[in-house]
């Protein structure tokens, strides 16, 4: 999910209308209106803070950029509840080093975080490299990254997407102390070791994590298997939410064939770990998450909103946002 993926339907809804009365209140008041339009608090902001999160355990509670929960034994999500995709990365501890799924927004200084937690040599691994999801990546000399023309490309940095990400209605309270928003962009990061479908990184410990190839959402998605612990991270392939199936690089024969990858492992699963919004959900997950997406490709699902060329769809607690009309899939490029 990128590019302000996850605003709300209201959001939709009030925006323009919202801006205009802001508009007119900066003008009055002497302040601009991008500066007014962050003082209202955004509607998906006001569902904050999410029930889930009442049962696991936070820890280093002074942060106020992140939110940080211990959700297993050595386990950590960095949450990102003030920017609109609500973005989680995992710092994933072993014995000799620790590896860090996504580095988030590129905000808060997450490797500042990191370094509280733990004081292992850190890699850092990607589930995929949308630029709310390696915003940091830069702050690490070790990055692992897919051997992708996508993930090449995401590496060099991006101005454009990360501006979208700050803009009026994306940010609920206030920005990092020091954080300048006219200079903010995705900056360059340099891929330290090309890794395919497979490669495993032994933590020590006893304590191995697998790369699981689930491209569908991007190129270059992946999950990240702690077989040893019960653990699937699955990036944005799975997450609690709108899932988004929706930009040019998504694919979603390719997402298919990946959810039906992972559904196989449901019976070894104790936990599945997103990327977005709630860190935690039990295994069964897996299953829903197939079944939505066979009656999504073979067109059994009638969307429940429809917005210009994006639509909902959804069955029970999982829902995606694709193009309307949902694209016939038995074309050749199959492309979504």
């Amino acid at each position: 999910m990128t590019v302000g993926a996850k605003t709300r339907e209201t959001q939709f809804a009030m925006k323009n209308v919202l801006l205009c009365v802001l508009g007119v209140s900066a003008v009055v008041l002497g302040f601009s209106p991008a500066a007014a339009a962050q003082i209202e608090k955004p509607e998906w902001c006001k569902k904050l803070p999410r029930p889930e999160f009442k049962s696991l355990e936070r820890v280093l509670p002074d942060e106020s950029w992140f939110e940080v929960y211990k959700v297993a034994p050595a386990t950590f999500a960095i949450y990102e509840p003030h920017q609109s995709e609500e973005t989680i990365s995992y710092l994933i501890v072993g014995t000799k080093q620790a590896l860090l799924f996504d580095t988030g927004m590129g905000i808060g200084n997450i490797h500042a975080v990191v370094a509280r937690l733990t004081s292992r040599p850190i890699v850092v691994l990607n589930s995929h490299t949308h630029d709310d999801h390696v915003g940091g990546n830069w702050q690490f000399p070790f990055v692992f990254g897919m051997d992708t023309a996508f993930t090449r490309a995401s590496a060099k940095g991006s101005r454009e997407d990360a501006q979208s990400e700050i803009a009026p209605g994306e940010i609920c309270g206030a920005l990092p102390k020091g954080f300048d928003p006219a200079k903010y962009s995705t900056k360059p990061w340099k891929i330290s070791l090309a890794v395919r479908e497979g490669f495993k990184v032994n933590l020590g410990g006893g304590r191995t994590l697998e790369i699981i190839g689930t491209p569908g959402h991007t190129p270059d998605a992946i999950s990240l298997l702690d077989r040893g612990n019960g653990l699937l991270f699955t990036g944005d392939t799975f997450y609690p939410g709108e899932i988004w199936i929706y930009r040019p690089e998504t694919n979603f024969p390719a997402y298919l064939a990946s959810v039906v990858k992972l559904q196989k492992l449901a019976p070894e699963i104790k936990m599945v770990l997103g990327a977005h919004n709630v860190p935690v959900a039990p295994p069964d997950v897996l299953n829903q998450l197939l079944t939505l997406t066979r009656m999504l490709y073979e067109g059994k699902i009638t969307p429940t909103s429809i917005k210009g060329d994006q639509a909902i769809y959804n069955n029970g607690e999982i829902s995606f946002r694709s193009r309307y009309p949902f694209p016939a899939l038995n074309s050749k490029s199959g492309t979504n």
